[in-house]
């Protein structure tokens, strides 16, 4: 539906600036719950079966799928269309009091029960026409030119407003808007999608009448996985606590399944065998209200590739288990308590079990837990993302390196100091910013360099072999990661990928532990103004531990001059002191450098560590001589993008998706504009640190992230002519001529038909982790710099 800029209350604004008034000098990752059957759910796959849900899930799920929905509007299923509308955004980041949940199939399981918290049908007639039937009508005269700009009227920014317009709102709604159907802002839908849909909608907008049927062998599998975690005694009942509050996101697929079938791990009162009734609390640590059950259910929505996060589970997970949490010898007399006091320190909560098996627990499987705080439980995260740099490298300190898991007196001294935001909601909350926020960290950082720097003394520093390896018996890539941000959201991937970055990051079980939950189990993407900003800039203070442990392992006398290129400018100079304890520039490393350039010299020698599991160079963009793609390959020839200085870099959209037609098939590139900050310190004002002039491009052979903003096309014959003119541009007029001759607008009259190649080629490249891609950040280029978006207003509503 039509959206347009919102203008918040006076008084709301004036409040809201209050709070970040307190903070400016200061500065979650989060997908939703997809619903059980409530209604008459379709299956999980991203492309169904059901004629009218695949056609649904290809022209509309791609914008109507996550929490950013237009409308709350999730078409993802009978639920969410069935559910209809609600004109109250998700997302509101001014507001002064948590907003009431939504989650599909969490918060409400009825019809009249969603219809009390204010959504409307949008498939019902009453002997007119309904909603969805009006707005298809409607798009399909939309007038816009094929393959040119939309017009200047047309906001498609996702800082926005809905304008939600119910059946009887419709016509006045397209008499202001006649340019507001559906699909909006997009290209004519197929002929036959569209009649496929409009006979849907003028036909009741009817639901498949079947339900999926589990095969025994499922069923038996999700009842002993059951039983595993509803276990009475009481050390059982503290490690299914502790495993669900870390797999509430996940879509957990049973080992050797059908790639398109997944489930949730929910809290039920009711117990297994019976239909399963999901308790609707804020946090998968809240109070449960009485007894309960953890079940296993199926996810009978469309899988969207911003909300999948696949964590594999059966019984070799379950022996895993048991031979991390139940085989050691620990005991436990009382469990703890549920609250936002505890679960806001987990490092307290589960105390009684060995850290050694959280850990392990963790980096089993470090993807998908970096993952699930990179991609969900938000869908805008913009206000959260700039926490972090455009592309940097991960890795974990060694348990055996890590002085939470060797010494026992770390964590019992460390605890009463990393209290994380969502553990204290009572008093002022200038008091509480100075003690969790800042004095807090700045403790613990002084703590924990104290007893690391006598750790150093000692063993002569931090070596190449107090970064974890990986486990031979386990899936190893996950030692090493990269993760991009892309403005308004975040991906991660295996594997070192691109040059050698600015920044990078050592994580160790502590720091795991609160960014996981700060970012996801403590989120609340329904909180309030401060819940989201205390969440923000706790983060910082999180992202500034993981540097300060990747700078140990360098020179000391390289630690401080790289630290302040991180955060040049006046202003974060004095938040350092505010915020940071000295620096260590004096405790040695273990690692004989033996070139001028020890962080790359660091980084990379991580690769020579177990060569097989990762390779040691990137073909395209970090190689040499024989080492780099073939000049005469489709990847060689894009070589010529990475090249540093790019000037043109700053120009090309976030991701763009680059389709080389190859005579019968299709090679795939995502091409990465990495922005440049002189630092990420601060919650606003961004455009006042980019730097563009340093930023780059990296080339990425496939797809990994959830939003395309644009899409090119080239013939293989024409691919050096692309990447000549890319390299030659250095205004947003260049870029718009590059636009002209191989972009893909949204009004182009191919737009559907490439779109779906490469969702096919998501889905070929891995089905299991593939999901449908979202058109929301799908960019509309036009004569203006792309930097302007930066002075939109970070915390717009919306």
């Amino acid at each position: 539906m039509r959206v347009e800029p919102e203008r918040s209350p006076h008084l709301q604004r004036l409040a809201w600036l209050s709070v970040l008034l307190l903070i400016a000098m200061a500065g979650g990752l989060g997908g939703q719950a997809i619903a059980q059957e409530t209604f008459q759910a379709s299956p999980a796959a991203p492309m169904h079966a059901d004629p009218v849900q695949d056609v649904l899930n290809r022209r509309c799920v791609v914008c109507h799928g996550c929490y950013d929905a237009p409308c709350q509007l999730k078409l993802s299923s009978p639920d969410g269309w069935l559910r209809g509308a609600s004109k109250t955004p998700v997302y509101a980041s001014s507001r002064l009091e948590d907003a009431p949940m939504t989650r599909l199939g969490v918060d409400a399981k009825t019809l009249p029960a969603w219809r009390r918290k204010g959504f409307f049908s949008v498939t019902s007639s009453d002997g007119g026409q309904s909603v969805l039937e009006q707005l298809l009508r409607a798009g399909r005269n939309n007038g816009f030119e094929l393959g040119a700009p939309l017009p200047d009227t047309l906001d498609i920014g996702i800082l926005r407003k809905n304008t939600c317009a119910a059946r009887s709102e419709v016509a006045d709604y397209l008499s202001d808007h006649p340019q507001g159907g559906m699909p909006f802002a997009m290209a004519p839908l197929p002929e036959a999608d569209y009649r496929r849909l409009l006979d849907w909608a003028a036909s009741g907008a009817q639901a498949p009448a079947a339900k999926a049927v589990l095969p025994e062998e499922v069923i038996a599998q999700t009842r002993a996985i059951e039983t595993f975690f509803n276990k009475v005694d009481i050390k059982s009942k503290l490690v299914a606590r502790y495993i669900y509050e870390h797999l509430f996101l996940a879509h957990l697929h049973l080992e050797g399944d059908d790639p398109g079938r997944f489930f949730r791990l929910i809290r039920s009162r009711t117990a297994p065998g019976k239909q399963a009734d999901e308790i609707p609390s804020r946090r998968p640590f809240d109070d449960p209200g009485g007894a309960f059950f953890y079940r296993m259910v199926p996810i009978n929505g469309t899988i969207l590739h911003k909300e999948h996060m696949v964590y594999e589970i059966g019984p070799e997970r379950l022996k895993r288990y048991r031979d991390l949490f139940l085989a050691p010898d620990w005991t436990l007399a009382t469990l703890p308590t549920y609250s936002s006091d505890a679960g806001g320190n987990p490092l307290s909560t589960f105390r009684a079990i060995p850290a050694r098996s959280r850990y392990s627990f963790l980096l089993d499987d470090a993807l998908f837990f970096v993952r699930s705080f990179i991609r969900g439980p938000v869908c805008y995260g913009q206000v959260a993302v700039n926490v972090i740099e455009d592309r940097f490298w991960v890795s974990f300190l060694d348990p055996d390196a890590d002085l939470s898991i060797t010494d026992p007196g770390f964590l019992k001294d460390a605890i009463p100091i990393l209290e994380l935001p969502v553990a204290q909601s009572d008093g002022k909350l200038s008091g509480r910013l100075k003690s969790f926020l800042l004095l807090g960290p700045v403790k613990y950082q002084q703590f924990r360099q104290e007893r690391y720097a006598l750790k150093a003394s000692g063993t002569g520093g931090p070596a190449y072999a107090d970064i974890w390896k990986g486990d031979d018996s386990r899936n190893s890539k996950d030692a090493r990661l990269t993760v991009y941000r892309n403005f308004s959201s975040a991906s991660v991937v295996n594997g070192f990928v691109g040059s050698v970055p600015e920044t990078a990051w050592v994580i160790d079980f502590p720091l795991f532990e609160r960014i996981y939950y700060n970012l996801v189990a403590g989120f609340d993407v329904f909180g309030n103004v401060e819940h989201q900003l205390t969440t923000r800039i706790y983060m910082d203070s999180l992202r500034r531990e993981g540097e300060r442990m990747f700078l140990s392992f360098l020179p000391p006398k390289v630690r401080e001059p790289l630290h302040d290129s991180w955060y040049e400018g006046t202003f974060v100079n004095l938040l350092d002191l505010w915020k940071e304890s000295d620096l260590d520039t004096v405790s040695p490393s273990g690692i004989s450098f033996k070139t001028d350039r020890p962080m790359a010299e660091f980084l990379t020698g991580l690769l020579d560590v177990e060569p097989q599991r990762w390779p040691a160079t990137d073909p395209i963009n970090r190689c040499h001589g024989a080492d780099c793609a073939a000049p005469d390959t489709v990847a060689g020839r894009l070589r010529p993008l990475t090249e540093t200085p790019a000037p043109f870099a700053r120009y090309l959209p976030d991701i763009s998706i680059l389709i080389v037609e190859t005579g019968d098939k299709d090679e795939i590139f995502t091409l990465v504009h990495d922005e440049a900050h002189s630092n990420v310190a601060f919650l606003f004002n961004e455009d006042l640190r980019r730097e563009p002039e340093k930023d780059a491009l990296t080339v990425v052979p496939g797809q990994f992230s959830s939003y395309p903003n644009f899409i090119f096309r080239v013939s293989e014959d024409g691919l050096d002519g692309f990447v000549e003119e890319v390299r030659k541009i250095r205004s947003q007029t260049g870029y718009l001529e590059l636009v002209n001759r191989y972009g893909i607008r949204r009004t182009h009259s191919e737009f559907w038909s490439l779109f779906d190649r490469i969702q096919a080629a998501l889905m070929a490249q891995d089905i299991l982790q593939a999901g449908l891609l979202d058109l929301n950040r799908y960019d509309d280029p036009k004569l203006s710099d792309p930097i302007e978006r930066l002075f939109e207003f970070t915390f717009s509503s919306d």
